[in-house]
């Protein structure tokens, strides 16, 4: 600590006590006394107006960034099964679109290879299976050996398990049975691939374009199924307490949502994400689409909700001034949520007190010059 050449002197005189004093004498100037007098016309003069403090009033409601996403599982991405080129487009962007209704058909060397694989693996299991039949028939007559009945067993196996995987590669590539069934029994190839839509919604994206070369498992659409919508709403890292089963809302909007869960880790911009489900007017909204709600605030049974006006900051500390006999009582509060007009504090006040909620600058002025503060 650094001292002044008469608090040197002093303290080589053994004025302790003096020192005390002083220091004393030195807090009490830098600390603003808590009451200070207002008579009746400067309080009509300041144009002062007061707030009735009223137990177990409703927290403000908050207003926070939401995005609206869709939930895990109801967005369908449609890739390409196989390389080849866009050759057509039954769609365009933005679009309703139902089960089994064509989006775009794919010209592929690759997906006729696939068929002619199966055509190929069809081929030699039935020549398998027919081998095995006349070695089952020769093997009854008793003209060759039991070995040469299980080498065409092995060997029918065999073949059937290749058949079998073409045609999996095929459905993969999204054939549908009825071309599977023209092919095993020799029938035409189809000179492209149609890709459908599996899930009736609507496609929020289009990244093919006619004469589009494209490799296989590239992005060609995005589908995101209809109904279910969830709300991701950024908090701060020390959000005020929710109400149970805390329900949100869109001013101006016949939307509401209710709250599923809260994140558990703060992110890198030091915000939580609240997750919450829309149970009502989701056909209102898009995926991707941000929107403000309003959050509802648990209300502290020592909390009391105040216009936002009311408040009065010195240093760090917030401060209302509460009304008394000879004028004013600057009371310190600790912020709990703000919203609005409105914010939620708590502090020693008590139901039926007035705060004075307008022309807090000036009651400032007057407290912190009556006091001597800077």
């Amino acid at each position: 600590m650094i001292l002044d050449p008469i608090a040197r002197a002093a303290l080589r005189a053994g004025f302790l006590p003096l020192l005390l004093a002083m220091a004393s004498w030195s807090a009490c100037a830098e600390s603003p006394a808590a009451a200070f007098a207002v008579s009746p016309a400067q309080l009509q003069t300041l144009g002062v107006r007061l707030h009735t403090l009223a137990p177990n009033a409703a927290a403000p409601s908050l207003l926070h960034s939401a995005r609206v996403v869709l939930p895990p599982g109801r967005e369908q991405v449609l890739s390409a099964p196989v390389g080849g080129v866009v050759e057509r487009l039954f769609v365009s962007g933005q679009e309703l679109v139902r089960p089994g209704q064509p989006l775009l058909r794919l010209a592929s060397p690759e997906y006729a290879e696939l068929q002619l694989r199966l055509m190929d693996a069809a081929s030699r299991h039935e020549l398998a299976a027919k081998a095995l039949a006349r070695e089952q028939r020769l093997l009854e007559e008793g003209v060759i050996a039991e070995r040469r009945v299980l080498e065409a067993q092995a060997a029918e196996r065999s073949e059937r398990a290749r058949a079998q995987q073409a045609e999996a590669a095929l459905r993969l590539a999204g054939a549908d049975a009825a071309l599977m069934q023209r092919l095993r029994s020799g029938g035409p190839l189809e000179q492209g691939l149609t890709l459908r839509a599996k899930v009736a919604g609507q496609l929020t994206a289009l990244d093919a374009k006619p004469g589009q070369r494209v490799r296989e498992a590239d992005a060609l659409l995005h589908i995101a199924e209809q109904g279910e919508l969830w709300l991701d709403v950024q908090l701060g890292a020390q959000p005020a307490a929710l109400p149970p089963r805390a329900e949100l809302t869109v001013p101006g909007r016949a939307i509401k949502a209710r709250v599923l869960s809260l994140a558990g880790q703060v992110s890198e911009g030091q915000t939580l994400t609240l997750r919450a489900r829309v149970s009502e007017g989701a056909a209102l909204l898009r995926p991707g689409e941000v929107l403000q709600v309003q959050l509802p605030a648990a209300t502290p049974k020592d909390a009391w909700v105040l216009p936002l006006a009311a408040l009065a900051r010195q240093d760090e500390q917030a401060y209302v001034f509460v009304r008394s006999e000879q004028g004013f009582r600057a009371t310190p509060v600790q912020l709990l949520a703000s919203g609005g007009e409105s914010v939620q504090v708590r502090g020693p006040l008590h139901a039926g007190q007035q705060v004075a909620a307008s022309a807090v600058v000036a009651l400032k002025a007057a407290w912190l010059g009556k006091s001597g503060g800077q």
